[in-house]
């Protein structure tokens, strides 16, 4: 279908919260990632981040 995910999805995806994922795209750590005014397109093979909050 498309390429890219909308956050709501990537969150459903990864059991994120929205607001998380919206925080991972604008650290630079998904790639792929395209900002466009406010909505952040993710691509479909995009995978979830590892957690630096855990070692």
């Amino acid at each position: 279908m498309f390429e890219y995910m909308t956050v709501q999805e990537a969150a459903k995806k990864w059991e994120l919260s929205e607001r998380r994922v919206q925080k991972l795209c604008a650290e630079d750590r998904i790639d792929g990632v395209i900002h466009l005014s406010r909505i952040w397109l993710i691509p479909q093979s995009a995978e979830k981040p590892a957690d630096k909050r855990k070692k």
